[in-house]
């Protein structure tokens, strides 16, 4: 059975990424791309669904673990009866391979080692043909089923039962070093890397980025570590970022909220634009706005909520049937169909973002204010549209609030554009149109009977949503209309303290009730505090929230507060982004940091 979720770490070379849990066994692995099917996956499963577990042979074996430095290399210390082990788990960076490494190093005594392996392509659909490498002094596996292969070498691997095992020992000093490369059927299998100068390059290099991060303050190591994180889920030659590398962790266990998020969602990108700036990385905030750019680019009737990793627009959602589920929470899907969904507001938060990086001193090229110009003339003639809003409610489309109030952001950004830096637009009419949304939203989005706005127009219930109003300068965090709503989401959506996204007993989603609160609603709650003043709240917020970080800093989607564990895919961009904000939110006192 799969591990709590918060039982795993991630290793990542800006690629791909495997998870890697407290027992030393790779369960998640999707090569060469975040987004490809799975060759370990007993996450979402079991061990027969594929996964490489390297341990100490003695069952009373204790480990500690922690990423070396600032980097996503993971370190794991073994501690037995007769010795001392570590076992290094790194995904070079820099190669344009996909390779995995895994290195055992003798710290005292003598430990023995089990390693089992089972390789199970297709997400569990395809057990390979495996041989013995030949033409090689070291021992090797090669096994290949269709278009995937990988080349395994270390120890020798012994056949049993479609799965492949070996017991070595190794001694204080000693070094035994494993590496498994995939690579396309087709070619010819690669020769071994240098793993010496992998681990040195690679350190460097994680290292040298973690520097480049701007913030001080209480939080400042989770900050860094959530930089990371953005940067360990960014593809290297794309510049996608997937949501969260896993998919179908399930919001609520047992439950079928399961959803594909190894996909790049303008508005988690848009949220990385400006986190990204903010933090010093103006280099990667300047590429991160070509990817906004070319995934957006063609006619805006056909903007996407979300894209593939290098801006592939075809993402259909289907179930499989060779994964159970995690702890047999199904359905597991691949794909996402909220790919064809209307959703407002992503326009909005495209420009909110361009406007941050132009603000910034990021020069517009020579595409980018005309792309923005035709954003905005299809929100002209669209911005009066029902949606199915940020949380991609499968249920009825409605006139969300918060979908408006982004409506309200792009049009805002776009006249500033104008009036700011002298970019060209038909001002007056954005302007209009701009205060049209504002009255149209004061009227008809906020509830006089609660003194609070709704979660959508005519409604009388709240969204966690709305706590995004101050962030995007809709109204002030101190408004007494914000502080209305701030009270009414305390009074409706906290769950043990926490934020839940909205009340899903609604039935406004279309779906069967049951999840948990969701951790980057808490963070803009910390945001909120922060900025109305209510620092105290803020900093008792912030630390119990960081509190659920894993023993190696990672967050995912949401958190089951009534048996202590996380829950949803992992780890996710939206909850590291969020934590960012919260954490300058409260260095910044009453200043929104961001926007």
């Amino acid at each position: 059975m799969a591990l709590n979720i918060e039982d795993y770490a991630l290793v990542s070379d800006c690629r791909s990424a495997a998870l890697v849990g407290r027992t030393g066994s790779i369960d998640w692995l999707c090569l060469p791309r975040f987004d490809s099917a799975s060759l370990f996956g007993a996450l979402l499963g079991n061990e027969e669904h594929g996964r490489w577990l390297l341990t100490p042979t003695d069952v009373d074996a204790t480990c500690t673990r922690s990423y070396i430095s600032d980097s996503f290399m993971l370190k794991t210390v073994w501690t037995t009866a007769t010795g001392q082990v570590e076992v290094i788990d790194f995904m070079p960076y820099g190669d344009r391979r996909a390779d995995l490494v895994r290195l055992v190093r003798g710290l005292r005594g003598t430990v023995e080692m089990h390693q089992d392996l089972r390789i199970r392509f297709g997400y569990a659909s395809t057990v390979p043909w495996v041989r013995q490498l030949r033409g090689e002094t070291a021992h090797g596996l090669i096994a290949i089923a269709g278009p995937d292969a990988i080349v395994v070498r270390g120890p020798l691997l012994h056949a049993s039962d479609h799965r492949h095992v070996s017991e070595f020992s190794v001694d204080e000093g000693e070094s035994v070093d494993l590496q498994m490369t995939w690579y396309p059927s087709h070619r010819d299998t690669p020769g071994p890397i240098d793993i010496e100068g992998a681990f040195a390059r690679t350190a460097d290099w994680w290292e040298g980025w973690a520097l480049s991060c701007r913030h001080e303050g209480p939080y400042h190591a989770e900050v860094v570590r959530s930089m990371l994180v953005l940067r360990a889920l960014t593809h290297e030659k794309t510049g996608g970022i997937v949501a969260a590398a896993t998919t179908s962790l399930p919001e609520s266990f047992g439950g079928t909220r399961n959803w594909d998020y190894r996909y790049v969602w303008l508005r988690d990108a848009s949220l990385t634009l400006e986190v990204l700036l903010s933090h010093g990385y103006d280099s990667e905030a300047s590429g991160w706005r070509g990817w906004l750019l070319r995934a957006v680019a063609g006619d805006p009737n056909d903007v996407q909520i979300m894209y593939g990793l290098a801006g592939e627009r075809y993402l259909p959602e289907h179930e499989l049937s060779s994964l159970p589920g995690y702890r047999d929470s199904a359905p597991v899907r691949v794909g996402n169909a909220a790919v064809n969904q209307f959703q407002l507001d992503v326009i909005g938060e495209v420009m909110v973002a361009l406007h941050a990086a132009r603000t910034a001193g990021v020069t517009e090229s020579a595409f980018s204010w005309p792309l923005q110009r035709a954003l905005m003339t299809f929100l002209e003639l669209n911005w009066h549209r029902a949606d199915q809003g940020i949380w991609e409610m499968r249920g009825p489309a409605r006139e969300f609030t918060h979908s408006r109030v982004m409506v309200w952001a792009a049009f805002d950004r776009a006249v500033r554009a104008i009036t700011e830096h002298g970019m060209e637009g038909p001002l007056v009419r954005w302007t209009a149109l701009r205060d049209q949304l504002k009255r149209d939203i004061e009227e008809r989005g906020f509830s006089r009977a609660r003194n609070s706005y709704t979660q959508f127009f005519g409604s009388e219930q709240v969204d966690a949503s709305l706590l995004v109003l101050p962030q995007v300068g809709f109204c002030a965090a101190d408004d007494p209309r914000m502080l209305g709503t701030v009270a009414a989401i305390e009074s409706d959506l906290l769950r043990d303290g926490l934020v839940l996204r909205y009340r899903d007993q609604s039935t406004v989603d279309g779906l069967t009730p049951g999840e948990n609160p969701f951790l980057a609603c808490s963070f803009w709650l910390v945001e909120q505090y922060a900025a109305s003043g209510r620092q105290t709240d803020a900093t008792e917020l912030m630390d119990r929230l960081v509190g659920f970080v894993n023993d190696v800093g990672l967050l995912s989607e949401q958190y089951d507060v009534t048996n202590g564990h996380q829950a949803g895919n992992t780890p996710q961009a939206l909850s590291h982004l969020a934590l960012v904000r919260a954490a300058d939110a409260i260095v910044g006192g009453t200043e929104s940091p961001c926007r």
